[in-house]
């Protein structure tokens, strides 16, 4: 079976059920549809969860459809799996690093226990899920209704026989893994981020189409497990939406670990073998080929707009997803989209962020713009990127001059106690100002560090106040005010430099 036919989650074991008792029941009853909604959201992803969640509290009538898991992606098949998963995957490395370069003891040779880290996994997904279970929902006064939901009218939801009438809606039905077109791939069973954390046994010999954030972090994390990954992204760098040094600082991390990157490389088919699949690409004018025993589909997604009835309502869409204005209406006026499937970026800060923006604008007449939201991102290898903002080429295209400051992670003591220099931290300023545009972090944790940056852009905090913010000694984050002092450093121009010189002539 094809992983995009997979209805359901695999192996059907304990931690398994007890998580669709909470966002799937087998006895959910649908209740008794109300006259009138103030707000039907449809899909209960993280961008509908929030959605629901703070009309509900604020006092609307609220109902929330889902067809498939409460939680969506991120519960189910993305954030929170795959980051036990790494959790797991670092353990493995940093023992193996223990002995060799920490005098720690040394750690014996064996394949380790790949199907006792994936049940840890599995069960902090399920004790994480009551959050975004269905019984949570209806405990706060949301009208959950498990099922297909279609538009039938402008003002109205069909989930089986039962009529929703509202006065708004918000779509919320976010994303899914697409396959490229490619000679053989319907042919054979491949693996998707809704099929991978499904697996009980590590396979010899993982191949990974595509070098982006998913594909980075599974081919790190599979290679620690001890798997033999071999990478293949069509362009000449990995992480493309990012920095090209943050990328190629990556793509060393993956080398040096084992992990067989290759670049501009064109898978052009795939076939069944008597030892697994095998992958035919292109790299350099030549045709190789390269046999696995599992492939992993990491090359994009695309969003869920499929059977919602789009049309009915008078909503327009594409391939890439619903149309929708700044305040993240459609061009039926009543009717939002936020999250992925209106998004061109795709995270699931972003969709909460989105939904608070929806709710005000939707029901209290708000006039709140989804372009003036600071996002950040992260992809979660060893070293981690994020960024937040501007990118000197996006910065231009808002006709910005741009300055960059560059701090190398080495010169940071705690980065190289912790053995961890190889990074930077990049700032993107307006010329002749302090005001940050956006930035890059390459760091250990840099995900939990870029919202430093974020918090500045926010707030409008020029970089020079992160030179007057006291950090305690040795951090990572040391970094920012590091990189306030490089700053300040640079207004001593020659004339205040001749400034001083007669002033310490003269104090004396």
């Amino acid at each position: 079976m094809r992983a995009d036919q997979v209805t359901g989650l695999i192996p059907d074991d304990g931690d398994d059920r007890r998580l669709l008792e909470h966002v799937r029941p087998s006895d959910w009853r649908n209740p008794t549809p109300s006259e009138r909604y103030h707000l039907v959201v449809v899909g209960a992803g993280t961008g509908g969860l929030v959605s629901a969640a703070i009309a509900s509290s604020l006092g609307a009538r609220v109902a929330l459809v889902e067809r498939h898991l409460m939680g969506g992606d991120c519960l189910n098949f993305g954030c929170v799996p795959s980051k036990g998963v790494l959790r797991a995957a670092r353990a493995w490395h940093e023992a193996r690093r223990a002995a060799p370069e920490f005098g720690g003891p040394a750690v014996a040779p064996g394949p380790g226990d790949f199907a006792r880290a994936m049940a840890r996994m599995r069960q902090l997904r399920s004790e994480i899920a009551p959050v975004d279970g269905a019984a949570r929902f209806r405990d706060m006064g949301v009208d959950v209704f498990l099922g297909e939901g279609r538009f039938v009218a402008s003002d109205e939801l069909a989930v089986g026989n039962a009529r929703l009438r509202f006065r708004k809606a918000i779509v919320a039905t976010g994303g899914r893994a697409s396959a490229p077109s490619l000679e053989g791939l319907g042919d054979v069973p491949y693996l998707t981020n809704e099929t991978v954390f499904s697996l009980t046994e590590l396979p010899q010999r993982l191949g990974v189409l595509g070098g982006g954030p998913i594909g980075c972090e599974l081919a790190q994390a599979f290679t620690r497990f001890g798997a033999e990954v071999h990478l293949f992204q069509r362009g000449h760098r990995l992480l493309p939406k990012d920095d090209a040094e943050a990328g190629a600082i990556v793509a060393r991390a993956l080398q040096r670990e084992g992990v067989r990157v290759e670049l501009e490389a064109e898978v052009r088919s795939v076939a069944a073998a008597d030892d697994g699949i095998q992958v035919s690409f292109e790299t350099a004018g030549a045709v190789q080929a390269q046999g696995v025993d599992q492939l992993l589909i990491a090359a994009g997604r695309r969003p869920n707009v499929e059977g919602l009835g789009l049309e009915a309502a008078g909503v327009e869409y594409s391939p890439r997803g619903i149309e929708v204005d700044s305040r993240l209406r459609t061009t039926n006026k009543n009717i939002f989209a936020i999250g992925d499937v209106a998004s061109k970026l795709q995270f699931t800060h972003l969709a909460d962020f989105q939904a608070r923006l929806a709710v005000r604008n939707a029901l209290f007449f708000g006039r709140g713009k989804a372009g003036d939201l600071v996002v950040p991102w992260c992809t979660y290898t060893s070293p981690e990127v994020a960024h937040v903002g501007h990118s000197p080429a996006s910065a231009a295209e808002e006709g910005h001059e741009v300055e960059t400051l560059t701090i190398p992670l080495e010169d940071v003591d705690r980065a190289r106690l912790d053995g961890s220099s190889e990074g930077f931290l990049r700032v993107h300023l307006k010329k002749g100002s302090d005001r940050i545009l956006g930035g890059t972090l390459v760091a250990e944790h840099a995900g939990d560090m870029i919202g430093h940056l974020s918090f500045a852009i926010t707030h409008r905090l020029g970089l020079s106040k992160f030179s007057e913010t006291m950090f305690p000694y040795p951090t990572q984050a040391e970094i920012f005010r590091k990189a306030g002092d490089q700053f300040n450093r640079r207004k001593l121009t020659p004339a205040a430099s001749r400034f001083f010189d007669l002033w310490f002539r003269w104090f004396r």
